[in-house]
């Protein structure tokens, strides 16, 4: 019977990087899962975004974007995985990003999570959340969490 691991991407140097170390780790099914935050006006916090030149937030052209954003996101992902000569299965939601990370664990058969970690501090940290402490939490299954040695 094969794991399967689920891999939060959202294109930042660090859920690439998580990506990478499901194929280095693991001979695994893994599916790489890319949330739409229909609450952040920027998409995620991975773009290269500018609000203030972007569709109006929660506007059709605004979903438009995200899902143009989503697609260059998936098109990376496939990318690394043919660098590992890997299959990658994706998938999409939106919401919430934790709490669409757990939900699809739930819903799945999904045995490990391995996901990015920003690398927050301080007053950020409690001002905006961490995506990867509240998954590490409440994820009925064990969660690795990929850092930047450097911060």
């Amino acid at each position: 019977m094969s794991r399967t691991l689920l891999v939060p991407i959202d294109g930042s140097p660090m859920s690439w990087r998580a990506l990478e170390h499901a194929f280095e780790t693991d001979d695994a099914r893994v599916v790489a899962l890319h949330v739409v935050d229909p609450w952040d006006p920027g998409y995620s916090v991975a773009t290269d975004v500018d609000v203030r030149t972007e569709p109006p937030h929660g506007s059709d052209a605004w979903y438009e974007r995200a899902d143009t954003e989503e697609q260059r996101v998936f098109d990376r992902a496939r990318e690394i995985a043919d660098d590992y000569d890997a299959e990658l299965e994706t998938d999409h939601r939106s919401g919430d990003p934790a709490r669409e990370i757990i939900d699809y664990v739930e819903e799945n058969d999904v045995d490990h999570v391995v996901m990015g970690s920003h690398g927050r501090t301080g007053t950020a940290r409690l001002l905006l959340g961490s995506v990867a402490e509240l998954v590490v939490r409440r994820a009925p299954v064990p969660v690795t969490v990929v850092r930047d040695p450097e911060e």
